[in-house]
């Protein structure tokens, strides 16, 4: 007696599969083409950013007739001298109002603001979606529209050219952009958390200074960076509100102002190694804290998903 053993049936798996593998090879020939493209594009613009911050700053150590000679040429001899001429000049004086106003202000706008976003987003009332959808509007509020009422305003409250003016406004619109980044933040962050710690007798301030505040730590972080950067490179209000009167100095202006008036200040016989020096000095603590910032955003993202 004969058994036959019959063959499994071929079906229309193996050229299903071969069509798959076909598939999955195009899928990363064109990923390895998109990285391509992307990791150029990253590059292409990294260089347009960093190109000009080493160009300024490599100017900084030359003398006018290096720059004259061959404004694309490395230093062949580094100097210090201009950054002292551009501090004797008054970017020092600028320096000091700079940060003077930057810590009434950007302390102010992340209290107030932390303050609001976390009660729009934690608490339910009437009109909350109202005042929520204020800010929103305040946001996509442009400053240029606001500068004629904005003077006459600051001026009635006799705050004009004053550092606590000038650090009010700055408060009032950088709050707009910071709660509603952080009315987001606040709203996915654990309830339980929030619960707990009225359960344990915390009031309503404690829980958010010494519960909420520390859990919100990578958003605070991260929106206090674009209130830094847009705060200290703010020109157009400065110029309306700290507006020099005759015969006094400019010593109460901002640096984004004291870099335009070391450059006026050249006239014909421009120094531009002390005015390459000023930007420099203008551009060093802002990327410091930028880069600084940045790795402690990280840290504080992966530590909030590993709770």
């Amino acid at each position: 007696m004969t058994i036959k053993t019959e063959e499994p049936p071929r079906t229309a798996a193996q050229p299903g599969a071969k069509s798959s593998t076909e598939r999955q090879r195009r899928f990363a020939e064109e990923g390895r083409v998109l990285n391509v493209f992307s990791h150029g594009f990253l590059a292409l613009w990294a260089f347009m950013i960093v190109f000009p911050l080493l160009w300024v700053v490599l100017g900084a150590f030359k003398t006018n007739t290096q720059i004259g000679e061959s404004a694309w040429s490395w230093p062949s001899h580094w100097s210090f001298g201009a950054f002292s001429r551009a501090w004797s000049e008054g970017i020092g004086g600028y320096f000091a109002n700079t940060l003077l106003v930057m810590v009434m202000s950007v302390t102010a706008t992340m209290v107030l603001g932390a303050m609001a976003a976390y009660v729009l987003a934690r608490y339910r009332f009437r009109g909350n979606r109202i005042v929520y959808y204020g800010f929103v509007a305040g946001a996509m509020f442009p400053v240029y529209l606001a500068l004629v009422p904005l003077f006459f305003q600051v001026n009635d409250f006799h705050l004009l050219n004053s550092y606590v003016g000038l650090a009010l406004v700055y408060t009032s619109f950088s709050l707009p952009f910071t709660v509603f980044f952080l009315h987001s933040f606040f709203a996915t962050l654990p309830t339980a958390v929030h619960e707990a710690a009225f359960v344990d007798g915390c009031s309503h301030t404690r829980a958010f200074f010494q519960v909420m505040m520390p859990i919100a730590k990578p958003g605070l972080i991260s929106v206090g960076i674009f209130n830094v950067l847009g705060q200290w490179n703010q020109y157009l209000l400065p110029v309306v509100l700290m507006q020099q009167q005759r015969g006094d100095s400019e010593a109460h202006q901002v640096l984004t102002q004291g870099l335009v008036n070391l450059m006026a200040a050249q006239g014909y016989a421009a120094d531009f190694p002390a005015l390459f020096a000023g930007m420099t000095i203008a551009m060093l603590p802002v990327l410091a804290v930028y880069l600084s910032f940045q790795r402690q955003v990280q840290a504080g993202l992966t530590a909030g998903t590993l709770k």
